[in-house]
């Protein structure tokens, strides 16, 4: 079950691998994240000091009436992947062009789970040609069912 999906990312990036990672959450969180409240648009992952962070994402307060002050909701959160995974990360987003994007949050064995995409920016008129497929699969369904 897939809580929050970042659609931008298909189509601002060519996905070209995907790794699956934990995400350290508070409790009042992860019950945030469950009612549906949290949001990955616009949100990036990025190495700092061998550990991988998730920046920009946000999880709204799962009770606004008692949730602490000091409670920032776009917080960075690290995320839980074992050495060769966080090694291998850094080699990719080194390269040239290549950069970590989150594709979707969900629930795998009662856990919140996060799929990072190793990702190319994709060209203006690689955007235009994806357009172009998404109307033309848009026409076809329409024929086939009237």
């Amino acid at each position: 079950m897939s809580f929050a999906d970042n659609p931008k990312a298909h189509f601002d990036y060519e996905i070209l691998d995907s790794l699956e990672a934990g995400v350290q959450l508070y409790g009042h969180e992860v019950k945030s994240v469950r009612k549906g409240s949290a949001s990955i648009k616009g949100a990036y992952v990025k190495i700092i000091a061998n550990e991988a962070w998730l920046l920009g994402a946000t999880i709204a307060p799962y009770q606004p009436g008692n949730t602490a002050e000091s409670y920032d909701q776009a917080r960075n959160r690290k995320l839980l992947l074992r050495r060769d995974q966080i090694k291998e990360l850094i080699g990719k987003s080194q390269e040239r062009g290549l950069t970590l994007v989150p594709l979707k949050l969900y629930e795998k064995n009662h856990l919140i789970k996060l799929e990072i995409g190793i990702a190319r920016g994709k060209k203006k008129y690689d955007k235009r040609e994806s357009i172009k497929k998404r109307d033309v699969g848009r026409k076809i369904r329409r024929a086939l069912t009237s």
